[in-house]
């Protein structure tokens, strides 16, 4: 089949790349002509594991291409994918449907035939109510169908989440759409994957109703992880207790600095609006927006605690920038808001990432960017791991110590134990485990170390 896909972001690269290894003929359009010139040359403009060699592949096999003219890539084409941004806009929270409504546009002058219009886009209920009454004022004559199909990617993992899906959501009643978009999954039916066919409106609400339910899930556990740290439990035994409930799962239940990336924030906040809109408040939702996003610099408290309350002329190593490991993804990271409450509490910060530096450079000033890990703690006062790289779970502690002005490391993602770094000689604070209480002046500091501040080695988040 002949696909057009509209938009060479992180969902249309990736949902392109691999719809043209299933065996389609797919064309990427753009109006970036520096991006489409870069992947012309075989440049990604975004991390994410796999996707350069699968869109070498296709492109050497010529199944997939890239242009910047909309007329050449609808020529032919059997279902035209819209997989452009829908980013939060700003002053309300609303989802900005501005480039969803000028592709559509674009799309209906281009047409010249009968076809499925696909948003893959995520979208809020009724967008795809929107697009067809945009096409049929525009193009009254034409044959259109307008179907919504959600992605499920996350990132890091989206190429193997994209081959072996939960789920596909297909929102359509109309049949000529069904069978195409059958024809274009059927490779993935020898993973048995289920197709869900639903209404439109209701393919739109699974994509938001699904994001919003593991935001709360995450923010559930980081709230029982602040009352662990409280009443000396374990948050990762707590999760681990409630995760081997069927009912429940083990997924997503994981303690952390917060919520991050391109998804999550701006869907939780769409939905937020669209039940407004209805006057339906989510108070859950609502919740776990404002839950979240103070969580994310209440983090340098914990930093803070350590030296009594007390950060000016300290200096800080952060690893880890990105909101998740496996990508390059700096859209609203959980690094941002911690670092800046450092500055403000006075601090000096040193920044290692190993992907995400460029991206980072876009939202983060005043801070030292460091070649590696080690390089990042050399004379910190403190290190504190923010994203679960795989580089910093293994790190040579001996030369850490060695290289800080001060043992201390606060682990927000709870990648290491508490004992363990105790008996490394470490000042350790971690999210919802609470070690043995031992002043933190216990340790003695080598010839090239400051003396510790007296504080706890377990530092509560409130």
């Amino acid at each position: 089949m002949r696909i057009a896909m509209i938009g060479t972001g992180y969902v249309g690269l990736v949902s392109g790349a691999c719809i043209a290894d299933f065996g389609h003929q797919v064309t990427c359009v753009d109006k970036d002509n520096a991006k489409i010139s870069a992947l012309n040359a075989g440049r990604i403009p975004i991390y994410e594991p796999s996707l350069h060699d699968i869109v070498q592949s296709n492109v050497h096999q010529q199944r997939l291409s890239f242009t910047s003219t909309l007329s050449y890539a609808l020529t032919g084409a059997d279902a035209v994918f819209i997989a452009v941004g829908t980013p939060s806009r700003r002053g309300d929270g609303h989802a900005d449907l501005s480039y969803i409504y000028e592709a559509t546009r674009e799309i209906a002058a281009a047409l010249t035939g009968p076809a499925v219009i696909v948003t893959k886009s995520t979208v809020p209920v009724g967008t795809g109510d929107e697009v067809e009454r945009i096409i049929s004022d525009l193009r009254p004559e034409l044959e259109i169908a307008v179907v919504s199909n959600p992605e499920f990617l996350r990132e890091g993992a989206a190429i193997h989440d994209f081959k072996h899906p939960d789920r596909i959501v297909i929102g359509t009643d109309d049949e000529r759409a069904k069978k195409i978009m059958a024809e274009i999954y059927r490779p993935l039916c020898l993973n048995q994957a289920p197709i869900l066919y639903t209404e439109r409106r209701t393919a739109e609400l699974i994509k938001y109703a699904a994001n919003a339910f593991l935001a709360t899930k995450i923010t559930f556990i980081n709230e029982i992880a602040d009352l662990c740290e409280k009443v000396g439990a374990d948050v990762q035994q707590v999760a681990r207790g409630i995760g081997l409930d069927n009912r429940i799962g083990s997924k997503f239940l994981h303690a952390g600095p917060g919520f991050g990336g391109s998804c999550f924030p701006k869907d939780v906040r769409a939905l937020i609006k669209t039940a407004q809109d209805h006057d339906v408040p989510l108070r859950i939702l609502e919740a776990v927006a404002v839950v979240n996003d103070t969580r994310k610099r209440a983090m340098a408290r914990k930093v803070s605690a350590v030296f009594a309350g007390v950060l000016r002329g300290k200096t800080v190593a952060v690893l880890g920038l990105t909101f998740k490991p496996n990508t390059d993804d700096m859209r609203e990271a959980p690094s941002i808001p911690l670092i800046m409450a450092l500055q403000d509490m006075g601090a000096k910060v040193r920044v290692y990432d190993p992907v995400g530096m460029d991206q980072a450079k876009q939202v983060l000033a005043n801070v030292t960017y460091c070649r590696g890990p080690y390089d990042c703690v050399e004379e910190a006062d403190a290190a504190v791991i923010v994203t679960e790289w795989e580089q910093f779970r293994a790190l040579d502690f001996g030369r850490v110590k060695g290289l800080m002005a001060c043992p201390v490391i606060i682990d927000l993602r709870n990648i290491y134990h508490p004992e363990d770094m105790k008996e490394r000689g470490f000042a350790y604070a971690c999210v919802g485990r609470s070690p043995p209480f031992q002043p933190v002046n216990h340790y003695v500091p080598s010839d090239r170390q400051q003396s510790l501040p007296t504080a706890e080695v377990s530092i509560p988040l409130a």
